[in-house]
């Protein structure tokens, strides 16, 4: 199912989470003019290496880590991604749900929710994957946490939608509850099928990290009431 809009507008000039896709799309353009080496090394030095994050709670030196803390991949991981689809895949979910739940966090407040959101979704795909020497990159956690959090604040909204039926795509309205409830229950199955699967699901094969994305719309449910998700006063 690929979302086109919702029918929920704003009152606010979202500046955060336009901010947000420039810088995404920035990082992405300078990837783009890297040599394969090259690449390689940039997401080994900003991506997260879990194996190498284990080895620094554990003390341990790691060579790429010289000239930047291992846990600061938590957040520039947040801004790499490894592909035209994946980048086009998390901006158009941060186009569409993060002006919401900006306006009613505030703008500050809303970046460090979905930083916070994104920081955490890597942590819980480590967790499942310590020993992987596989980057973990991309804005997918911190965007599934702005959908935990748009869940629980419009759970009524419409969500127009294309859905395949046969080899066409259809355009229907689906709630918000039932589209989102729908897309974490399929990050959740496939998160507990990628544990007795040979590294062929997951960050482990270099795709998709179902436990970050799981982990981050868990997170955000929890963060966003936290943050003042319900609160009806003035933001800042």
């Amino acid at each position: 199912m690929v979302p086109i809009r919702d029918n929920n507008p704003t009152q606010i000039t979202p500046y955060v989470t336009y901010g947000l896709i420039l810088i995404n799309l920035a990082v992405f353009v300078y990837e783009l003019t890297l040599s394969g080496p090259e690449l390689e090394r940039f997401f080994q030095t900003w991506a997260v290496v879990p194996q190498e994050l284990t080895a620094n709670f554990q003390g341990e030196a790691v060579a790429s880590s010289a000239s930047f803390p291992e846990w600061g991949t938590l957040i520039t991981s947040q801004f790499l991604h490894g592909g035209f689809l994946h980048i086009a895949g998390n901006m158009l979910y941060l186009w569409i749900f993060g002006n919401n739940v900006e306006e009613e966090l505030g703008h500050g407040k809303f970046l460090l929710f979905y930083l916070l959101c994104g920081a955490l979704a890597a942590l819980t795909q480590w967790f499942f994957s310590a020993g992987s020497s596989v980057p973990s990159l991309g804005a997918s956690g911190a965007i599934a946490g702005v959908m935990g959090a748009y869940i629980l604040r419009f759970p009524k909204a419409s969500i127009l939608t294309l859905v395949p039926l046969g080899f066409i795509l259809f355009p229907f309205r689906i709630p918000a509850v039932f589209f989102l409830g729908f897309w974490f229950a399929m990050q959740a199955l496939y998160g507990v099928a990628s544990l007795n699967s040979p590294a062929d699901m997951g960050m482990e094969s270099g795709g998709i990290a179902y436990w970050a994305h799981a982990g981050g719309f868990v997170f955000g449910a929890i963060l966003g009431p936290l943050l003042g998700l319900f609160r009806t006063k003035s933001r800042l």
